[in-house]
């Protein structure tokens, strides 16, 4: 038995989904196939957070990426809301990047030169303005980057509701359903291969998160994309200590508006153990006690782990396949797959619908890593 559509998205999460809500508002015939359930895997298990500048270095094709993302979560809330009644609890916490030494002191400021730039209101704040946000901040904390508008959301409902408008403007989307392998005519993919059938379409786009590498590379096509764990916990038993997200050198902290603390990250190069460990909740919960000491009085709610899609630079992998035709990559997020998930759903879908990569795309390109 076959099926056809004019773009089948393997993999559920929010990448995949957000592809599939994109294309769908043009009337796109999508098929979203996920090997597990809808969000099941590092999407759902994120912090949520929305901060395009704690993890940049400086200005870069990649930032530009991250706060065009960001402008968009505004209004597609709203929208996902008004589509499917799914709150994803957009939250304007604002964010603290802590120092704790003289070291991270110099670090963070440096950074205040080219963010000042950048329309996010950031500032450099003392230690003793930091605990005036924050009143049961370490008193170790010499100072902090205050940015005010990098806030959250709930990433599991995010998913559910780019799943959720999608479908009701037709997309089909297949949970518990591995894609086995790519069907090819030339140097032309025309489907996939599941357990039982086959399902044609004209374009196929592999946005499996880890799992990307291995069905690229029955092609021939290398997109180094590696499983990274990353342990988290969430902590409760009282009113969250703080209302910020505070990041430290360590790690971070976001409180929730049900009243949990997620605790995060670790990050391990561990292949697809995707268990938590002692020793990497014992670090986190340290982590998190050195930033807020009250935290050291906090339950231990719950504690989980994920396999985030790494990539060989650490730039997500987007675009047309070299040498293929109606075959494309959506991976590499890592740690901002939430952040990226509203323009690389936009970006992609948009160049599926005129049949060329957006020239957005161009420093992201799978084409990099051809020949390396």
């Amino acid at each position: 038995m076959s099926s056809n559509a004019d773009v089948v998205v393997v993999g559920g999460g929010v990448i995949g989904c957000a592809i599939a809500y994109y294309l769908s508002r043009e009337r796109t015939r999508v098929i979203v196939l996920e090997r597990g359930l809808i969000g099941g895997e590092a999407s759902g298990a994120a912090a949520g957070m929305l901060a395009p500048l704690a993890e940049a270095h400086g200005p870069s094709a990649f930032l530009d990426l991250c706060l065009a993302s960001h402008r968009l979560f505004p209004e597609l809330t709203d929208t996902l809301y008004a589509e499917t009644g799914v709150d994803v609890e957009y939250v304007p916490s604002g964010m603290l990047r802590v120092a704790f030494s003289e070291a991270d002191e110099i670090e963070l400021r440096s950074q205040i030169n080219w963010q000042d730039r950048l329309g996010m209101g950031v500032r450099w704040i003392d230690g003793e303005g930091a605990r005036g946000l924050e009143p049961l901040l370490s008193p170790r904390v010499r100072g902090a980057i205050y940015s005010p508008l990098e806030h959250q959301v709930n990433p599991g409902k995010l998913v559910q509701g780019l799943a959720r408008a999608a479908e009701a403007q037709g997309a089909v989307i297949r949970q518990e359903t591995p894609v086995l392998g790519l069907l090819r005519r030339g140097h032309r993919v025309t489907g996939v291969r599941l357990t039982h059938e086959t399902l044609s379409a004209d374009n196929v786009v592999l946005a499996a998160g880890p799992w990307t590498k291995r069905l690229a590379a029955a092609l021939g096509m290398r997109v180094p994309v590696k499983p990274v764990r990353g342990q988290m916990l969430a902590l409760g038993g009282g009113p969250p200590p703080v209302r910020h997200i505070i990041w430290g050198p360590k790690g971070y902290v976001v409180p929730k508006p049900n009243g949990f603390v997620f605790v995060g990250a670790t990050v391990e190069d561990v292949g697809y153990r995707k268990s938590t460990t002692k020793r990497g909740l014992a670090f986190l919960r340290r982590m998190a006690n050195a930033l807020v000491p009250a935290f050291s009085y906090a339950t231990h709610v719950d504690a989980w782990a994920a396999l985030r899609p790494g990539s060989a630079d650490s730039l997500p992998i987007l675009g047309a396949a070299p040498g293929w035709e109606g075959l494309w990559v959506a991976s590499g997020h890592f740690r901002n797959g939430i952040l990226l998930a509203p323009i690389t759903g936009q970006l992609m879908a948009r160049s599926l619908l005129e049949g060329k990569q957006a020239e957005a795309l161009s420093p992201f390109s799978p084409a990099r890593f051809q020949g390396a």
